[in-house]
């Protein structure tokens, strides 16, 4: 497996105005855009089109379209449609046509999954917030309760006259494939717009690829968070959708120990054997449904559920580390090209290769959506000399002087050109505006450092907004390190971990 970009970080660049691939039209260009607080995560939205106006179209369809349908589904919005009907009992109420369908999806899925994907699974995931909130294990009589609410009907769908019923008052979240579901209708309503040839929405890790040409995904190592960490799987996607659904982002922690966001409804237990499950498929519902009930289901049967639909395709990571494949999973590998050899060692000394850098930053909340600011990430060495850019993120070209501490050097801005920023990433669903990277001791040309001290910095600006410039020096020499950064106006919190790379 070849690492991503020396360069650019797999969340870097992502709001970027960026040259066509050759599976584009000639004068075609991609626009990306990317976005935080956006159902609960972040949004990146790339547009193949022929003029920036069209892109903006087509922007503007996918963040309408987003907008219109969180307003029927969102189970955490009270004024939502699903909301004001779930406070309904006994009553045949008149639905969207939106609510109706993701409704009769779930009745299919729970049948298919044999109640391992249930909307009712809420009353569960409830039980075990709350141990988190006593920090105590729930008992046995909670989680059996739990279950028995779980196994109840909890509505009646009348197709013919449009109408759902609700019948008990188990909680209920639509939150399983609401976003992948929400993601299709988004990329066909921006691939609709005139000039407008190809569309790829990710939404928190679940995405889809309309119009022509294909995308690069790379799925998300469970094992290592960074949002930079080299994949785990490397994919050519045309035409289809990716959702990723994994307990290493999410879950609570009691008595020291994590326990998975995922639960299984059908014994009321979080789900741990299954870390990550990436499924691809021509639905958008079909792939998220089937990524979050395949990190529920032992191997065997999630090969059994994909059997039944057409083209799905899968990858399971197990909690000891074995992969589970659909057969046709390898044809979808991206074919690259060899790796360049790597690059000899400097003489004497360098870097640990058993230790590595984490950079946490948390940007700013803001309330409702919001772009996400533009922001570099870099290393200098004792002289002051860049040696690494970790992250670069920006929107336009033209404000890139903005990040005016990054865009000082030449050698700064040549870094971050001919990088490889084509790429997607399905994942696991972050919180918005979390972010995690890495450094692995590597120049821009691949060879280790030596060992010694450097200058970590971040930047961060935000267009009408704030500017934040953060730096710290630390002793790469094999010993551990971490230090918490202070908040400003755009980066809320961040940190720097020196430390032994967990094996």
């Amino acid at each position: 497996m070849k690492p991503k970009s020396l360069v650019v970080s797999g969340i870097a660049a992502l709001v970027l105005c960026l040259s066509a691939t050759s599976s584009t039209a000639p004068r075609e260009r991609t626009y990306a855009f990317h976005y935080e607080n956006v159902l609960g995560t972040s949004l990146e939205l790339k547009v193949g089109a022929a003029s920036p106006e069209d892109a903006g179209r087509a922007e503007q369809a996918v963040l309408g379209e987003i907008e219109r349908e969180a307003k029927i589904l969102s189970s955490w919005d009270p004024a939502s449609e699903f909301s004001r009907w779930e406070r309904t009992r006994g009553e045949a109420v008149p639905v969207s046509p939106e609510l109706l369908e993701v409704l009769g999806l779930f009745d299919q899925w729970r049948d298919r999954t044999g109640g391992a994907l249930d909307a009712s699974a809420e009353a569960v995931t409830r039980v075990w917030k709350q141990a988190e909130a006593r920090q105590q294990v729930p008992s046995d009589a909670d989680v059996a309760a739990a279950v028995a609410a779980v196994r109840q009907k909890h509505w009646q769908l009348d197709a013919s006259n449009h109408t759902a019923t609700h019948l008990d008052a188990t909680p209920l979240a639509l939150n399983s494939f609401a976003k992948s579901y929400i993601a299709g209708h988004a990329a066909d309503a921006a691939l609709a717009e005139d000039g407008v040839r190809r569309v790829v929405v990710n939404i928190g890790g679940d995405l889809v690829v309309r119009g022509e040409g294909s995308e690069l995904v790379d799925v998300a190592d469970p094992k290592f968070d960074a949002e930079n960490a080299p994949p785990i799987a490397e994919l050519q996607i045309n035409g289809r959708a990716v959702a990723t659904s994994g307990n290493y982002r999410r879950g609570e922690a009691i008595g020291g120990r994590h326990y998975s966001h995922i639960v299984d409804p059908r014994t009321g237990m979080p789900a741990d054997q299954i870390l990550s499950s990436t499924v691809v498929a021509a639905n958008p519902a079909d792939a998220g449904a089937m990524a979050t009930a395949f990190s529920v289901l032992p191997p065997a049967e999630s090969r059994r559920v994909a059997a039944g639909i057409p083209g799905a395709e899968y990858l399971l990571i197990a909690s000891n580390g074995a992969r589970f494949m659909s057969p046709g999973w390898a044809a979808l590998a991206f074919a690259a090209r060899p790796a360049a050899a790597a690059a000899p060692p400097p003489p004497g000394p360098v870097w640990d290769e058993s230790m590595e850098l984490t950079v946490t930053v948390d940007l700013a909340r803001l309330d409702g959506r919001a772009r996400r600011p533009y922001l570099a990430a870099w290393v200098e060495d004792g002289d002051k000399f860049p040696v690494r850019t970790i992250a670069l993120w920006f929107q336009r070209e033209r404000w890139l002087p903005e990040l005016r501490a990054w865009y000082r050097a030449d050698r700064l801005r040549a870094m971050a050109e001919g990088s490889d920023i084509t790429r997607s990433v399905s994942s696991a669903t972050r919180s918005p505006g979390h972010y995690t990277l890495q450094w692995d001791g590597k120049d821009n040309q691949g060879k280790l450092v030596k060992p010694g001290k450097y200058t970590v910095y971040i930047e961060c600006a935000r267009e009408h907004g704030g500017y934040d410039l953060f730096h710290k020096d630390i002793d790469f020499n094999g010993t551990p390190a971490k230090t918490q950064l202070p908040g400003g106006s755009e980066i809320a919190s961040a940190s720097l971990d020196y430390h032994k790379i967990a094996r």
